[in-house]
């Protein structure tokens, strides 16, 4: 009675996530909020149905490797030639001035420095699923927009291996030179591996070719590649993150990867639902509750800050002002990596339990606040072929409505008449 009982709360679980990811998708706004969602209904802070918090962790980590994996997978290095200097160069600003940031409002609010270094590089990446996913909606995933927009995620999770390496070197409160090293290492790979994937002909491996002709083993031998080289850079000191992103790069970059991605897309589904119904689960409303300042002001940064210095980057480095605008928007949000850095910090000794709370619940609530920006994306889109010369004509145009509902509750409320002035 015991077992069922127990598969019966996992049923329900799974039920319940979902719903809400369907019921997202019905309002074309990404599912994983949806998973969020029922997270947040069902675990300790309101429901309190799963109380486990190790066990899902353990699943956010394997959740976290598939989404490496299946990020590597997808990742078109050839359309990064075309805006890899931009993509770059907003990336590099985006870190730097989070850094800026976040060490001065951790000094205001007390936070640890090891703190605000994790919080400062989870900021400077954006959601990869999220965004796409708004791209699509607003049909701007094929346009020069879109394809900017990616050049920066595709720079930004590449970004993500260095990261990595340098919060766990940090673990002993300095940076060694064998991080040094196991850092240039490591981008030396990564970088020699992208140019030799971005040819134009794709490279053969003799099994995938096999295996891709057996559908029963083609998602096993996809498992196996990811799982194989995660244990590869584990034993070899990297990150076992950084090795399943390798073996998505790779397997994304063979003559059989529409196969391999095809048949491995159900397995994917179902642990990037498991992934972000535990970022649900293991938020806490009572932690937020208890430093609800501290935790709006970095919200504040977090999306209003960040959308402010995407546009400012992107127009500084020439891109119109629609385009630079709507690209901003679009990468408002922090992204699934944050999780991951939070994982890493908390392994290396640079957060303590509140530290991976505060980031957790950041990270979940710039997800929640996409649709907001996903409606003035949406506007973005449809004002965009009226031409748009200036910024207050940019703003005119998207907030324009909420702009003047204001000034007419304004003009209502300046309009009741002081007693005196009837005198």
């Amino acid at each position: 009675m015991g077992d069922l009982s127990h598969l019966t709360e996992i049923a329900l679980v799974v039920s319940v996530a979902l719903a809400c990811g369907l019921f997202f998708e019905r309002f074309k706004q990404p599912a994983i909020l949806g998973y969020i969602l029922a997270g947040i209904l069902l675990g300790p802070s309101l429901l309190g149905l799963v109380h486990d918090r190790a066990a899902v962790e353990s699943l956010a980590e394997l959740g976290i490797l598939m989404l490496l994996f299946l990020i590597g997978m997808e990742l078109d290095l050839r359309a990064l030639k075309e805006v890899w200097l931009v993509s770059l160069l907003t990336t590099l600003f985006q870190l730097g001035v989070s850094l800026l940031v976040l060490v001065g409002l951790g000094k205001v609010f007390g936070l640890p420095f090891g703190l605000s270094i994790v919080l400062a590089c989870a900021l400077a990446l954006s959601s990869t699923a999220v965004a796409i996913k708004m791209l699509e909606n607003i049909n701007e995933l094929s346009t020069q927009t879109g394809r900017l927009t990616i050049g920066v995620l595709i720079a930004q999770d590449l970004a993500i291996v260095p990261m990595i390496l340098i919060l766990k070197g940090m673990s002993g409160g300095s940076l060694s030179p064998l991080i040094a090293v196991k850092v240039l290492f490591a981008m030396g790979l990564l970088g020699a591996l992208i140019w030799y994937l971005s040819r134009k002909s794709r490279i053969h491996i003799p099994f995938v070719k096999v295996v891709a002709e057996n559908s029963d083993l083609t998602p096993l031998a996809a498992l196996l590649f990811c799982f194989g080289m995660a244990v590869v850079a584990g034993v070899m000191g990297l990150s076992a993150a950084y090795g399943a992103f390798l073996g998505g790069l790779v397997l994304g970059n063979t003559s059989e990867s529409h196969t391999m991605l095809k048949v491995t897309r159900p397995i994917q589904s179902v642990l990037m639902m498991v992934f972000f119904l535990s970022i649900g689960l293991l938020m806490d409303l009572g932690y937020i509750w208890d430093h609800l300042v501290k935790v709006l002001v970095l919200l504040a940064f977090i999306t209003i800050g960040k959308t402010a210095l995407n546009i400012f980057i992107l127009h500084v480095l020439r891109q119109p002002w629609e385009q630079a605008f709507l690209s901003g928007l679009v990468l408002s949000q922090m992204g699934e990596f944050a999780f991951l850095l939070a994982t890493v910090g908390e392994e290396s000794g640079l957060l303590g339990d509140d530290g991976n709370r505060l980031i957790v619940s950041l990270a979940a609530l710039s997800l929640a606040l996409s649709p907001f920006w996903m409606i003035a994306a949406r506007r973005l889109h449809d004002a965009a072929p009226q031409g748009i010369s200036t910024l207050n004509q940019l703003f005119s145009l998207i907030f324009g409505k909420e702009i003047r509902a204001l000034s007419r509750m304004a003009d209502r409320l300046s309009g009741d008449k002081d007693p005196s002035s009837d005198a």
